[in-house]
Order: structure tokens, then C-alpha cells, then sequence
């Protein structure tokens, strides 16, 4: 088959692990063709490139700023994506019939290119849902549910919905959510389809964590709680800070190590710097090496969501802390079934995001469980559940020899 996977992540480096280069490459493994288009900001001074990476055929598209600038840039160069991408679909692959388009959220603004390629090529059409956009917006408070600009979305979100043949969500809380808001989407047409890695064997060794714990300053007596990744609204870096702080200041046997970027890092910056507790170290983001052999180290991931989201988010986040052995404490609002994955799969526990208390209680359970063997759990329940493997007999459940898509 010939596959179509368009993205607004930059995909700079098919080579590396991570959830669409794995499901990419998983695709390319069992012998289709995969063209990826993918944007290139108007910030980088490159033009529009196409070549072949890791036997993957990659198309740059040149495209306006999108990332690190003002709301108006990106809101003007979101829009203009759309455009873009099916001009250079018919520049660059005008002679290339595509069986099967994939495409996830965000953005929801790629509508126009997919009904081109599928009223061009025959071609099915399969959603990667990995963003309810603008619900999340309005949720952070963004723009308001009756604005304009929300109701335009919204309808950029519907006919999304309406032009994908599959939509593949990333848990059951997501399909439940997809079904209830949107009843025009037949039910029989959405799905689980869940963050996916190609699942490594770490082989870290002893003497790599001590020596990356010595370099970063992390103790080695202490019951260490990680957070890598983003530090953004989502977040809900406020509670994030009130919780930890709380923890840290009643708890002596505990470490905080947070490490990532996003916009709300200068907040934990201003923090950590006016605060006196030795058991918190917050940290920019370093190497893949150094990280994952910090992390493999650590004793707990955690993962944070604010308690005004609405949407059941289920970050990625999750799969890298399984994939280290690491057992998860899933800090989230009531929507996300992060939490109830963890604590029913065994390898993980939940308190809800606007519940200081309920935070350093079960910081506290935690101190006397056997982490390292609910990280064992945890990693068997990636193997068994999250590889790019699943994903993709997921996806090509649906065709049939003659490569149609089954209603």
C-alpha cells in the first residue's frame, strides 16, 4: 500500500524513538510505502525539500511560524497549513496514488487536503486522535465556548470527524467522549487505538545511573519522584508546585526531580529559587542518553494534568516511564482514565489534580510499596498493550485484499 501520513510535528529525525516515527517505521517494515509530509517554519530559512529518510519517503513543507511566537502568527500559519500541504501534495506527488491517509490532532485544519486525496486517489482515511481541539482551549481558558473563534474550530473539528473513515483514539474514555459529543460520528467508526512505542531493552547499567545521578546532583537515599516533559498550562503548573512543595516539606525521605521545558518553567524557575527545600531540583531538558539513564534511576514517574480539563487527555508521557520500569503516579482531573489504567493495570496510583492533601498521603503510601516490582508490572502491561505493533494491526484491521476500508 501507499500510505500517507501527514503530521505539524516537525519529524526531524525519522531514526529516533517515539510514537509516530515508531508506528512510521512499523508501517515501512511490513513493506509498504510510506510518504510522510511534515512542516518546515519559516524560522528555519529553508525551502521546501523532499527526500528519503530511513527508507521513509519525506516531504518538508515550508510553512509560517508555528511554535515560540505570537498567538496571531500561529493562528494565521495554522490556517494557511492547509493550503500548503495540498499545493505541494500536487507538486510533489502528483504521479503517487495514495491507498491509505493518516493524520492526527493537532491541528483539525487538515480537512481539505485529506478530501483531496481521497476524491483524487480512492484513498481511506484514518484519524490519530491525540488532541480534543478547541474543547482543550477552552478548557485552559484559552477562548470562550460560545467565541467566534471557538464555534469556527469546532466546525474545522466536525468535518474532520465527518471526512475520516476511522478514528483511532488513545483510550476508552476518549472513544466514550468522541461518541457523546459528537453524535453525527458513527460509533462503529471510532476506536482505541493507543499511544505506541517500539519497545526497547534499555541495558543501562548500574554504574551509568549512579555516575548520571552523581553529575545532576540526585541523591541516591532518597525515594526519587520524576517528572520529564512538558511544562505547560496543561499541566496545571500551580497545583504542580503547591503539591510538591507540600510533599517536600513533610516528607524527609522523598526527591523531586523535575526536568523539561514549556512556557510555565520560568514559574517552577521563580519558585525553586525562593524556596529553601533541599529535596526539589528542577532541571531544563538534557540529552535522550542522560535522560534515560537519569530516569532509570528514579523510583516513580509522575504525571500531572489540570483539574479544569474537561476532555480525557492521556499523555504519551506515560508509555517512557513504562518503557524505563517505572511505576506512575497519575496526578489528573477526573476526566482522564490515565489514572484508573495505572491503578487497574497495577503499576501506578491516582489522586485527583486540586487535592494537595490527598497528594502527600499517597506520596506517602508510596514510600512503603515495592516500586520496582510494579515497575516490572508496568513494563510487561507496555509490552502487552502499547507497542507500535498493536497500533498498527489495529489500523490494518480494516482493509481487505482490495484495500477498502470496512463501514
Amino acid at each position: 500500500m501507499n500510505i500517507l501520513f501527514l503530521s505539524i510535528g516537525r519529524l526531524s529525525n525519522l531514526s529516533v524513538h517515539g510514537i509516530y516515527t515508531d508506528l512510521l517505521r512499523e508501517f515501512r517494515d511490513n513493506g509498504h510505502n510510506v510518504y510522510v509530509m511534515c512542516p518546515t517554519e519559516r524560522k528555519e530559512g529553508k525551502p521546501t525539500s523532499f527526500g528519503v529518510e530511513e527508507g521513509i519517503n519525506v516531504l518538508r513543507v515550508k510553512i509560517g511560524n508555528i511554535k515560540k511566537c505570537n498567538i496571531i502568527e500561529k493562528g494565521i500559519s495554522t490556517v494557511l497549513i492547509e493550503p500548503q500541504f495540498k499545493a505541494a501534495i500536487k507538486k510533489y506527488y502528483s504521479s503517487v496514488k495514495f491507498d491509505l491517509v493518516m493524520y492526527s490532532t493537532p491541528p483539525i485544519t487538515f480537512a481539505n487536503v485529506i478530501d483531496f486525496v481521497k476524491k483524487r486517489d480512492g484513498a481511506a482515511s484514518y484519524l490519530i486522535l491525540k488532541d480534543i481541539f478547541p474543547q482543550n482551549a477552552v478548557d485552559m481558558g484559552m477562548f470562550k465556548k460560545n467565541s467566534i473563534i471557538n464555534k469556527f474550530f469546532r466546525r474545522k473539528e466536525k468535518k474532520l470527524y465527518a471526512i475520516s473513515d476511522k478514528i483511532g483514539c488513545m483510550s476508552k474514555a476518549n472513544v466514550e467522549y468522541i461518541i457523546k459529543h459528537n453524535p453525527q460520528v458513527n460509533p462503529e467508526n471510532v476506536e482505541v487505538c493507543p499511544n505506541s512505542i517500539t519497545v526497547r531493552q534499555m541495558n543501562i547499567s548500574e554504574e551509568q545511573i549512579l555516575a548520571t545521578k552523581q553529575a545532576y546532583g540526585i541523591p541516591t537515599d532518597k525515594k526519587i519522584f520524576v517528572y520529564g516533559g512538558n511544562l505547560g498550562k496543561p499541566q496545571g503548573i500551580d497545583f504542580f508546585i503547591k503539591a510538591i512543595d507540600a510533599a517536600a516539606s513533610e516528607i524527609e525521605d522523598v526527591f523531586f526531580l523535575i526536568s523539561g521545558s514549556g512556557t510555565e518553567f520560568s514559574k517552577i524557575e521563580r519558585y525553586i529559587n525562593q524556596t529553601d527545600k533541599t529535596n526539589i531540583k528542577l532541571m531544563r531538558s538534557i540529552p535522550r542518553e542522560e535522560y534515560e539513564a537519569m530516569i532509570a534511576g528514579c523510583d516513580v514517574g509522575m504525571i500531572f494534568l489540570d483539574n479544569r480539563f474537561t476532555i480525557p487527555n492521556f499523555p504519551s508521557r506515560l508509555i517512557s516511564y513504562l518503557q524505563t520500569s517505572l511505576p506512575v503516579l497519575a496526578v489528573t482531573d477526573v476526566n482522564s482514565d490515565i489514572g484508573t489504567v495505572a491503578t487497574e493495570g497495577n503499576f501506578g496510583w491516582w489522586c485527583q489534580s486540586n487535592d494537595v492533601e490527598q497528594f502527600v498521603k499517597t506520596v506517602k503510601e508510596i514510600l512503603s510499596a515495592d516500586t520496582k516490582a510494579m515497575g516490572k508490572i508496568g513494563y510487561e502491561y507496555l509490552c502487552n498493550n502499547y507497542t507500535s505493533k498493536i497500533s498498527y494491526d489495529i489500523i490494518m484491521s480494516h482493509f481487505t485484499q482490495k484495500q477498502t476500508v470496512t463501514k
